[in-house]
């Protein structure tokens, strides 16, 4: 009788996600987010990851079961203590880079308390990213080695670098949140840390006579992806390039636009446990949605008469910066309260003179604009289930996740057609009506009176509530959730994709 085969199962692809944020342990934007949901969608598929984090004063506060894996050696005799941990939130094992000087302080890990950069932000990031790539080629000697490295913005854009300089590196994948924030630093400061002198060069990281952690990471990665597919089309021009248009040309080779998604557990008006009535698409939306909005109107401080009303609000949560359009959004405000009955819900935080501008409006219309200064995550829960149209004007949205809420919230989004919003909302046309596609309501020009026309146009439909229902519950039904984008970087990571930033 033969003798069975032995069969030997492949071991799973080890991927260390590198990243400055992740929530809900530390977050500042859209990266935390990713940082969050990605690496736990690559756990679900089988994916043996590491997540690495600097080891901020707020995250070690979070992080359970700590224990100490080793100690690094980094240059001008820097040691890094590394620490693992567990949270409930992810399910791998967290990797924290414990540089006491420069990680444990309190408050936002990029930005002081005066409002500027931390000052020593290049040594920081600089110091963690060679800690990352020593723990890619399990410089602990703990038995786990990276296949694969996945860096994310600039703050990680050295790693890709670090790892030139060992051999046989991991595969390099380097991820583009925002293009315009690159973390550039001086010469002096470059030579200061003694850092390789051959990047220090136009086919390295050199930029413009300053040394560019972004440039690092797109020279030195294997692979480069960016979180849309409009996005990695933008970046390549002018317009959108910010000074790196020229060398992502030379890189489309290798560029891969892959549309974020979100995490559909948290984020479901089914169960979300912020907000006050629960809700699907059925014959019992538009109550639901008006008993949320008064619950939001509640929330905001509003008068009661207001929360009573049934005029629509429309919703705004973000930063409160240019790239947002909430310039826009404010110059449009005073016509849209003139001539229609609708009010307005803003919550964000941002440069002085919109959040001066937010206050403004706030206390010139009491009744009408409501808002609250500051980030909330309950508030952001409830602002989606609340409000009846979300307003994303944005000047540039590399993917963006509030529109995806708000699909996901049947809470039609009005947007800018730039990067993701482009890739997620169909606008309402007689055309898209017609064949149910319609989801939301796009616009072109980065004008209020653009702005102002698509909110007009959006508020007419809400008027017929059989065509309001009907692209609320095609919005509900888009699939949101990570899992195919999962795949598509487990593609990337085994390397089987094609590019995509070559589209035309």
């Amino acid at each position: 009788m033969p003798k069975p085969r032995k069969t030997t199962a492949k071991p799973p692809l080890r991927v260390l996600f590198a990243a400055s944020e992740a929530y809900p342990l530390i977050k500042t934007g859209g990266l935390g987010d990713v940082a969050h949901s990605l690496p736990n969608a690559l756990a679900h598929i089988g994916v043996d990851v590491r997540l690495v984090l600097p080891a901020y004063r707020d995250v070690l506060r979070r992080v359970e079961d700590l224990q100490v894996l080793g100690w690094l050696s980094l240059a001008s005799g820097l040691d890094a203590r590394i620490l693992q941990g567990w949270h409930a939130a992810f399910g791998m094992p967290l990797w924290l880079v414990d540089i006491g000087h420069l990680f444990d302080r309190e408050g936002n890990p990029y930005v002081g308390p005066d409002g500027h950069d931390w000052p020593d932000n290049p040594e920081r990031f600089t110091r963690f990213s060679q800690a990352v790539a020593l723990l890619a080629v399990d410089h602990l000697e703990t038995g786990w080695r990276a296949d694969v490295v996945h860096a994310h913005d600039w703050q990680t854009g050295l790693v890709p670098a670090w790892l030139e300089e060992v051999p046989k590196p991991p595969r390099r994948i380097y991820t583009i949140h925002n293009l315009a924030y690159d973390g550039q630093f001086d010469y002096t400061t470059f030579d200061s840390m003694r850092l390789p002198a051959r990047w220090w060069s136009i086919h390295g990281a050199e930029f413009h006579d300053r040394l560019s952690p972004m440039k690092a990471g797109l020279m030195y990665a294997d692979w480069i992806t960016t979180v849309s597919p409009t996005y990695a089309r933008e970046i390549c021009t002018p317009e959108y390039g910010y000074g790196y248009a020229d060398i992502l040309n030379h890189q489309r080779h290798k560029l891969s636009g892959i549309l974020n998604g979100i995490d559909t557990r948290i984020w479901d008006p089914a169960g979300d446990r912020h907000i006050a009535v629960h809700y699907r698409c059925d014959e019992r939306l538009s109550n639901a949605k008006a008993a949320n909005r008064r619950d939001l109107l509640k929330a905001l401080d509003a008068p009661a008469k207001a929360q009573a009303a049934d005029a629509p609000v429309i919703g705004f949560v973000g930063r409160l910066v240019d790239q947002k359009g909430i310039d826009l959004l404010f110059d449009a405000i005073p016509s849209l309260l003139r001539n229609t009955v609708v009010r307005f819900a803003i919550i964000g935080s941002g440069e002085q003179q919109y959040e001066d501008r937010l206050k403004a409006l706030m206390e010139q219309h009491p009744a009408r604009v409501f808002g609250f200064i500051g980030y909330s995550e309950p508030l952001a829960h409830q602002l989606e289930a609340g409000a009846d149209l979300f307003a994303m004007p944005s000047r540039y949205e590399p993917c963006g996740l509030n529109q995806m809420y708000s699909l996901r919230y049947g809470t039609p989004p009005v947007v800018r057609r730039t990067g993701g919003l482009a890739d997620t909302v169909v606008d309402s046309t007689r055309a898209t009506l017609e064949d149910g596609s319609a989801t939301g309501f796009v616009f072109d020009a980065a004008e209020a009176a653009a702005l102002e026309a698509a909110l007009r146009r959006a508020l007419v439909l809400h008027q017929n509530p059989t065509l309001w229902h009907q692209i609320q519950c095609t919005g509900m039904a888009q699939k949101l959730d990570w899992d195919e984008r999962a795949r598509n970087y487990l593609a990337i990571y085994q390397g089987t994709a094609a590019p995509t930033g070559d589209d035309k």
